[in-house]
């Protein structure tokens, strides 16, 4: 289970900003979300999936999808005693699913519209 309360939107500004460096000459932010050490950028143009890596956090792998590589998702949404929803995405040429973790400082009704918003263009 994750830490209680860790989880929270960003400003899509501020996120343009932190992480101008890994976007696209054009490429816009519209949503992105901070999970413990995790965050998950929507852009324009991609899903990004920046994951903090050892102790220190220091080590960092970028993980970028296409939306037209995302064949479908599912969401899971916190129960009584379980507080924590889940994002599962597939992505074509893979059997596993990308998993994420939401505590529920995360709405993850709004996580799955802003990906159905991308993925069904």
């Amino acid at each position: 289970m994750a830490l209680f309360g860790n989880a929270h939107t960003i400003n899509p500004a501020t996120a343009q900003q932190d992480y101008a460096r890994l976007l696209g000459q054009g490429e816009q932010v519209h949503a992105a979300f901070l999970l413990i050490r995790d965050t998950i950028l929507f852009t324009d143009r991609r899903l990004i999936l920046v994951d903090k890596q050892g102790i220190t956090g220091k080590k960092t792998e970028y993980h970028s999808v296409p939306y037209r590589s995302i064949t479908h998702f599912s969401v899971e949404t916190a129960g009584t005693f379980d507080l924590d929803a889940e994002l599962k995405i597939w992505i074509s040429g893979s059997a596993t699913p990308l998993q994420k973790t939401f505590t529920k400082g995360v709405d993850i009704y709004e996580v799955q519209a802003i990906l159905t918003q991308f993925v069904a263009r």
